[in-house]
């Protein structure tokens, strides 16, 4: 049917590019980290042994999907892209080869300055302003990550005695407009965090069934009358641990 606006003909039937008949099922671990920090990955990698079990590619080139072991189980961890079509497509892909239990983890801007960097979030639901969800979903205002994920995200913060919140985060395509309003906007409906790609998973999740939950750090802040990097990106220590425990997540899904 058509609408004033084609984002809104969501349609529910198959695509004509499905990534099942795409793609062949390989001998992958069920359980994937989706993890956007790269040195993590070289270090998995280079230092730690993890093996190349399946690539991903694009027009940028190969993404390759590494596989690790942790508590005696295997593990599939790789890097999604930026943004939620590309991100939200590698794990079509990954769901296509054979990945069904998901946890990401990555950093997000923050809409509350007293949220210092590095405070840990899980989001519970994603504000859909961005494109992508809109071809997985009917049109709405939010989507929930798996409330499963969630829990086993809860369960592992806890026993590891981590500071957490559980919030709304606000997803966008477009972080170059970011405006005051729309930041006050957010923050007035519950949104602590901002990132461009938690609505675009968990649509994916929930028209595909999987499961997928997502863990993040605070990282540059804008809350104020002037953006404040607050040097997120170079938290090498905190981004480790957030990977750590987003694999110990995953692997109780």
């Amino acid at each position: 049917m058509q609408r004033d606006y084609p984002i809104l003909e969501f349609d529910p039937a198959a695509g004509i590019i499905e990534p099942a008949k795409l793609i062949q099922p390989k001998d992958v671990p069920e359980h994937c980290v989706v993890c956007f920090f790269q040195e993590v990955l070289d270090k998995l990698r280079d230092e730690d042994g993890a093996r190349e079990c399946a690539c991903l590619r694009s027009a940028m080139g190969r993404h390759p999907v590494y596989e690790i072991e942790r508590q005696g189980k295997r593990l599939a961890v790789g890097h999604p892209g930026v943004g939620a079509p590309l991100a939200g497509a590698f794990v079509e892909e990954l769901i296509a080869t054979g990945c069904r239990k998901f946890v990401a983890c990555g950093g997000c801007g923050v809409l509350d300055g007293e949220a210092a960097v590095g405070k840990l979030i899980v989001p519970a639901v994603a504000v859909r302003d961005e494109g992508f969800s809109y071809h997985y979903l009917p049109p709405g205002r939010e989507v929930e990550a798996s409330p499963a994920g969630v829990a086993a995200i809860e369960a592992v913060l806890r026993e590891h005695g981590c500071e957490y919140v559980v919030s709304k985060t606000w997803t966008t395509d477009a972080f170059f407009r970011e405006t005051p309003a729309k930041v006050a906007l957010r923050r007035a409906e519950g949104c602590l965090a901002v990132e461009m790609e938690a609505a675009a998973f968990f649509a994916v999740a929930q028209f595909r069934g999987v499961t997928f939950a997502q863990l993040l750090y605070a990282g540059d802040d804008l809350s104020g009358e002037e953006w404040d990097s607050r040097e997120w990106d170079t938290c090498t220590s905190i981004r480790e641990e957030l990977f750590r425990l987003a694999a110990e997540a995953c692997l109780r899904l």
